[in-house]
C-alpha cells in the first residue's frame, strides 16, 4: 500500500543506507547542518498568494465563486479564499460518508455478517410455493457470466438442487432499507442515469440495464441494438442513425417512471459496438426479473413476481413461521467496496453506504443514515456547523460545506488507525480512479490522493498533495457557480494545486 511520504523522493532511503553502518553500531548520528542551509526556504503564505491569485483572477472576473484552503498537516494555513463560505460540494460528500464508515467498519461488518443476501422457501396452503429472495444492500450482486462472488446464480442453483420445478411467485423484499430511491433535490434528469439510478437493498448490476448497440450496414440505417437482459419491462424507441464518418454519439433518454427509452445520435459505420446504461426505477422488480429469467433457464416455471418495499416510519414485514431459508451469499467486503466507491466515485455504493450506517443505530432510513454519519464525525472532532449534508454520495445541490471543515476532515481522519488506508483510497493524479486523466506530465503527477467532484456549475479537489519539498499538504478546492462559457475549469484547479505543489 502506498503512503505519501514526509521526504523528497529517494532521499529517504538514500540517506538511510548511508546511516545503516553508524546506526546498527551504536554510534551517533549527527546531521551536517549545511544540507539545510542548501535547501530554498518554504514559501511564505504571503509569497503563495502572489503566485496564486492570478490563476484564480480570470475565473473569478467571470462570477466564478472560489472556496479554497491550502495548508500544513498541523494546520497552518498557507493560502485561503473564502475559508469559511458555505460551498455545494458534490463528490467531495463521499469524503464524510466513507470516513465515518471507516471509523464504524467493525459495526457495519457485523451488520453486514447478519443481514445477508437470503433466499427463503415459503410454502403456500395450497399451490406450489413461493420465494423470497431478500436483498441485503450488497453494492455487488451480479447476474452477469463473469460473476464469481455474490452471483445471484448461486442461488438459482440452490433451487434448482432441490428438485423444484414450479414456483408460484418471486417476491424481491428490499425491506432492509426504507423506499428512499433518490436523496433530496436530485435532478429529475440525472435519475434515469447510471450516476441517478435508484437506490435499494435489493441492488443487482449497480441497478443498470446495459445495451450494446451497433451500426447498421449503410449510412441512414438505424444502428442495431439489444438489451444485456431482454426481460427490463423497457421499451425502447430507436431514433439514432448510422452515418458515414465521425465518432460515435449516442445517448439514451427516459423520463422517471417511464418505461420508454429513446436511443439517439449517430453511429459511423465501422465504429465498435457502443455499450449505453440506464438507471432502474425499481431495482427490487428489476432483479426479480433477472432471477426469474435465471431459473426458467434452469427448467423452473415461476407463475408471478411481487416486492416488498418498506415505508420509513413502518416495520418490516417478516417471513411467516414456515419460511426456511434456502440459500445464502457471504457478506460483502465493504472496505474493499469503499475503496472501490472513492476511486471511482461510484454514487449508488455511497447511497447503500449511508443506509449501512442507518442500521447502527437506526431503521435503515436516510434521516437516520445522516444523523448516524454526523454523530460519528462530531465524536471525531469534527465541528458539525461546518457541513450540512443530505445525501451519501453528492448528488444533492442541497449540500453545503466549507473548505476549512474539509481540511478538517483530512486531518482528523489522517490521525485515526484507518488514516492511512483512507489516504491511498483516493484516486491518485494520473494513476487511477477519477485522477486518472488529470496532471499527466507534471509535478503533481502521483503526488497527489484526492476525491474529485462534479455537479452543473460545480467543481471540486481535496486531499493530501506532496509537494516537490517532499511536503504533505492538506488542500481543499471548491469552484461553485461556474459560467457555462468559461472553458476547461478544472483546469485552472489543476495550474493551482500544481503551482502550489511547485512552490513549497
Amino acid at each position: 500500500m502506498r503512503q505519501l511520504s514526509n521526504h523528497a523522493p529517494g532521499f529517504s532511503s538514500r540517506l538511510s543506507r548511508k546511516l545503516l553502518p553508524y546506526a546498527a553500531a551504536g554510534l551517533p548520528i549527527a546531521l551536517s547542518a549545511c544540507a539545510v542551509q542548501n535547501s530554498p526556504p518554504p514559501l511564505g503564505p504571503h509569497a503563495l498568494a502572489e503566485r496564486l491569485s492570478p490563476i484564480l483572477q480570470t475565473s473569478q472576473d467571470q462570477g466564478m465563486r472560489w472556496g479554497i484552503v491550502i495548508a500544513t498537516q498541523d494546520g497552518k494555513v498557507l493560502f485561503s479564499r473564502n475559508p469559511s463560505g458555505r460551498f455545494i460540494p458534490a463528490s467531495n460528500t463521499k469524503l464524510f460518508t466513507t470516513a465515518a464508515a471507516m471509523a464504524e467498519l467493525a459495526e457495519l461488518d457485523h451488520e453486514a455478517a447478519e443481514h445477508p443476501t437470503t433466499l427463503l422457501l415459503a410454502p403456500r396452503r395450497h399451490g406450489t410455493p413461493d420465494l423470497i429472495l431478500r436483498g441485503s444492500g450488497d453494492a455487488v450482486l451480479s447476474d452477469n457470466a463473469a460473476c464469481q462472488t455474490d452471483c445471484l446464480k448461486t442461488l438459482a442453483d440452490a433451487v434448482a438442487a432441490k428438485g423444484l420445478r414450479r414456483i408460484h411467485a418471486i417476491i424481491a423484499d428490499d425491506q432492509l432499507f426504507a423506499d428512499e430511491r433518490w436523496g433530496d433535490g436530485w435532478s429529475w434528469n440525472n435519475l434515469p442515469t447510471q450516476w441517478g439510478t435508484a437506490v435499494s437493498a435489493l441492488t443487482l448490476n449497480d441497478n443498470t440495464a446495459e445495451l450494446t448497440v451497433q451500426p447498421g450496414i449503410y449510412p441512414g440505417d438505424q444502428p442495431l441494438p439489444k438489451w444485456s437482459a431482454p426481460d427490463e419491462g423497457l421499451m425502447l424507441v430507436n431514433q439514432a442513425l448510422t452515418v458515414p464518418d465521425g465518432k460515435p454519439e449516442l445517448g439514451l433518454e427516459k423520463k422517471p417512471g417511464d418505461t420508454r427509452v429513446v436511443l439517439t445520435g449517430t453511429l459511423p459505420i465501422g465504429a465498435p459496438v457502443q455499450t449505453l446504461k440506464i438507471g432502474i426505477d425499481d431495482p427490487a422488480l428489476s432483479a426479480a426479473r433477472h432471477f426469474r429469467s435465471l431459473l426458467r433457464e434452469a427448467g423452473i416455471r415461476v407463475q408471478t413476481i411481487q416486492v416488498r418495499h418498506r415505508l420509513t416510519k413502518t416495520a418490516v414485514d417478516t417471513p411467516g413461521a414456515d419460511a426456511r431459508i434456502l440459500a445464502t451469499l457471504p457478506a460483502p467486503d465493504l472496505k474493499d467496496d469503499i475503496r472501490h466507491l472513492l476511486k471511482v466515485s461510484q454514487n449508488l455504493h455511497a447511497e447503500l453506504l449511508l443506509r449501512r450506517l442507518a442500521l447502527v443505530h437506526g431503521n435503515g432510513s436516510v434521516e437516520d443514515g445522516i444523523a448516524e454519519r454526523k454523530q460519528v464525525l462530531t465524536t471525531l472532532g469534527l465541528p458539525a456547523a461546518g457541513f450540512s449534508l443530505y445525501d451519501g454520495s453528492g448528488m444533492s445541490p442541497y449540500n453545503r460545506v466549507t473548505p476549512q471543515t474539509i481540511i478538517q476532515l483530512l486531518r482528523l481522519s489522517n490521525n485515526q488507525p484507518w488514516g492511512a488506508d483512507w489516504r491511498d483510497d483516493l484516486p491518485l493524479a494520473t494513476r487511477d480512479g477519477t485522477l486518472a486523466h488529470r496532471f499527466i506530465g507534471t509535478s503533481v503527477a502521483d503526488h497527489l490522493h484526492a476525491k474529485t467532484g462534479t455537479l452543473a456549475a460545480t467543481h471540486s479537489l481535496s486531499g493530501y498533495l506532496q509537494t516537490t519539498r517532499g511536503q504533505t499538504l492538506l488542500i481543499a478546492i471548491f469552484a461553485n457557480d461556474i459560467p457555462d462559457d468559461l472553458p476547461h475549469p478544472t483546469k485552472i484547479m489543476d495550474d493551482l494545486v500544481t503551482a502550489v505543489a511547485e512552490a513549497e
